[in-house]
Parts: structure tokens; C-alpha cells; sequence
């Protein structure tokens, strides 16, 4: 037997011990003998029928998740279960009785069709209680497995949009430069390859560690650089201990992209990228890109809040959007003002640390 099956083999157990207990409590109020003989039979029979039929089903159940045999089987294990339980239980009831009260005389002693008759309502009712929770556990199981199917479907596809948008922004780019500068046209398409060598294998499995997401910005950003020349400087920070921590590809990417484009082009001595990476309590992890370029004030209707901002974009509503399917409610985005100048925009979601 599994060790997932034993919780719920206990659990049965206790919720048939407390129906053998209810079952003693009513026989005594209706002066069906003693209390304790009647708990002796009670518990006997109970028990007996509880390990025979839930002992039985997890030896021939269909599968681990519909813990239940198919066909016949199913179908006799009630009556098996309540067949034996009676058989076997009434004589340890009786045994009871001649060791406890061997002054009671066979006519004196409890009457059993009533407790047969409420040992096989009761048998029945919780047996079918417990095929029906399960299947219900079973259905809940298929219908989450299926959620999650269908939010790596649509992350797969997020990314898949996302990518050949930063890969066409780039391309232009690089059309600019040729004309103009040849050698750092050159420069930048070899900047341009490797990045895409290093996006492969993250693409493939949709996610990766938090320093293979820093690497990846590294290269982007000494792509751009090659572009904007000494207008453009930056700084990556990721503390040792969150290095593992796993998160989506190419997160980060959209944010960089949206301070060069918005934050830091528009001004002639251009400006600095700082991206962070913080633990905060609770488990759960910032990610932070500030730039000090020409700030959210430069729009007509500047916002704090992510919904809505001006700087609603492609990539932006990428990341709200992949953030939504793979954290729902538990993930925050924001994209505010910062107090020195320029744009700060955070990410916090859960931390999750893979081997």
C-alpha cells in the first residue's frame, strides 16, 4: 500500500469509530441493553466492516486516483464487508458479554436485528459517502491538471509573441546602425547571436533560474550598448542566495526594453539601467528595474499603478499577462515614478527555489 493511502485510511477509521459511537448512544436511549455491550457490538461489527470493504477496494481499486474496483468487485464489497462484520462481529460481542456479564442469560440479552439494520444503513451510507469524496477528489485532480495545461499552453504562447517582438526591435535597430556604423553594426549582430543561443534553452522549457534571467539581461544590455555608445550604463544585482530561485524566461527583458525606448532615448545624455533582485517576507520576490531617464511625467496622463499606465505596451501587458496565468492574485505589478527622477518598476510574486 502507498503511503498517500494510509491518511485517508485513518480518516475513514475515525469517521467509523464515531458512527459506532453514535450507533451505542442511540441503541442505549432506546433501552437496547447495556451501553457497553452494546459498544462492544457496535465497535466489532463496525470496525470489521470498515476494514474489510476499505482494506478490499484499495487492493483491487481501479487506479490510484479513483480508489475503488471496478465491475462485480465493487459492487461486492459492500455486502462482503457488512457479511463479515456481522458474522465476526456478533461473536466478539458475545464473547464480551460471557467474559463481562456472564450473569446475563442468553434471552436477556440484546435483541440484534436493530443494530443489524442500522450496520447496514450505516455500512452502506458511508460506503458510498466515501466513493462519492473520492471520485469528487478524483474529478477536482483531472479539472487542476487541466488548468495548469492550459496556463503553460498560454505561457508557451505569451512568450512566443514576446520574443519575436524584442528580436524585430533589435533587427531595426542593427538596420540603423549598418548605414551608419558598419563595425558596431557588426559588433552588435554578434552580440545579437549569442543572445539568441543563450534564449534557446530557456524558450524550450519556460522557465529558468534567476541568474540564467540576469545573464540574459547582461547580453541585452551590452546589445544596447553597443547602440547608445556612454549614453547608456547599467548595473545588475542578484544576491547569492536567490540565484536558484526559478522564473519565468525573458521576465525582465520587456522592462529593460521599455526604460531604453521610453525612459532613457529621449534624452540626450541618455541615462542609467539598475536592476535588482530582493527577498522580501513571506517567501516571496522582488524584482526591480529603475532607470533615472525622462520618468513617467514625460506622458500626458502619468499613473502609478500598473493598470492603465501610459506606458502600456506590448511587452508590458506580456508581463502582466504571464504573470496572471502562472501566479493569479499572488503576483503585483507596478510600474511608479521615481522619487530621484525616471521609473521604477516591480515585480512581486512568489519565491520558488528549484534544484
Amino acid at each position: 500500500m502507498q503511503p498517500a493511502l494510509f491518511p485517508a485510511l485513518l480518516r475513514h477509521g475515525a469517521i467509523t469509530v464515531t458512527a459506532c459511537l453514535l450507533i451505542t448512544a442511540a441503541l442505549t436511549a432506546l433501552g437496547q441493553g447495556l451501553w457497553d455491550v452494546n459498544l462492544a457490538y457496535s465497535l466489532a461489527i463496525g470496525l470489521i466492516s470498515w476494514l474489510t470493504i476499505d482494506l478490499a477496494r484499495l487492493r483491487w481499486r481501479e487506479s490510484d486516483a479513483i480508489a475503488w474496483p471496478r465491475g462485480a468487485k465493487g459492487l461486492a464489497l459492500v455486502p462482503l464487508g457488512i457479511a463479515l462484520g456481522l458474522v465476526l462481529g456478533s461473536s466478539l460481542g458475545k464473547l464480551y458479554v460471557q467474559q463481562r456479564h456472564p450473569e446475563l442469560q442468553a434471552a436477556a440479552q440484546p435483541s440484534l436485528w436493530l443494530p443489524v439494520l442500522i450496520t447496514i444503513g450505516t455500512s452502506i451510507a458511508m460506503s458510498w459517502g466515501f466513493y462519492v469524496v473520492g471520485k469528487a477528489r478524483h474529478l477536482q485532480v483531472q479539472a487542476e491538471q487541466a488548468q495548469r495545461q492550459a496556463a503553460e499552453a498560454r505561457l508557451s504562447q505569451l512568450q512566443a509573441q514576446l520574443e519575436p517582438h524584442m528580436l524585430f526591435n533589435t533587427l531595426a535597430n542593427l538596420r540603423v546602425l549598418i548605414a551608419s556604423d558598419a563595425p558596431r553594426a557588426e559588433q552588435m549582430l554578434d552580440h545579437l547571436i549569442a543572445y539568441l543561443r543563450a534564449t534557446l534553452a530557456g524558450s524550450r522549457s519556460g522557465t529558468h533560474s534567476l541568474q540564467a534571467e540576469f545573464a540574459l539581461l547582461g547580453d541585452y544590455l551590452a546589445l544596447m550598448q553597443v547602440r547608445m555608445g556612454a549614453r547608456l550604463s547599467y548595473r545588475l544585482d542578484l544576491p547569492a542566495e536567490l540565484r536558484d530561485a526559478h522564473v519565468p524566461t525573458l521576465l525582465l527583458q520587456p522592462l529593460v526594453e521599455n526604460s531604453i525606448r521610453h525612459g532613457l532615448e529621449p534624452q540626450l545624455a541618455g541615462g542609467h539601467i539598475h536592476v535588482t533582485a530582493a527577498l522580501l517576507k513571506g517567501g516571496r520576490l522582488e524584482l526591480t528595474v529603475v532607470d533615472n531617464g525622462c520618468g513617467l511625467s514625460a506622458s500626458p496622463h502619468p499613473t502609478s499603478k500598473s493598470t492603465g499606465n501610459p506606458r502600456s505596451g506590448f511587452g508590458l501587458q506580456q508581463i502582466r499577462e504571464r504573470l496572471a496565468t502562472r501566479y493569479g492574485d499572488q503576483a503585483t505589478f507596478e510600474l511608479i515614478a521615481a522619487s530621484a527622477g525616471g521609473t521604477s518598476a516591480s515585480l512581486i510574486f512568489p519565491l520558488k527555489i528549484e534544484p
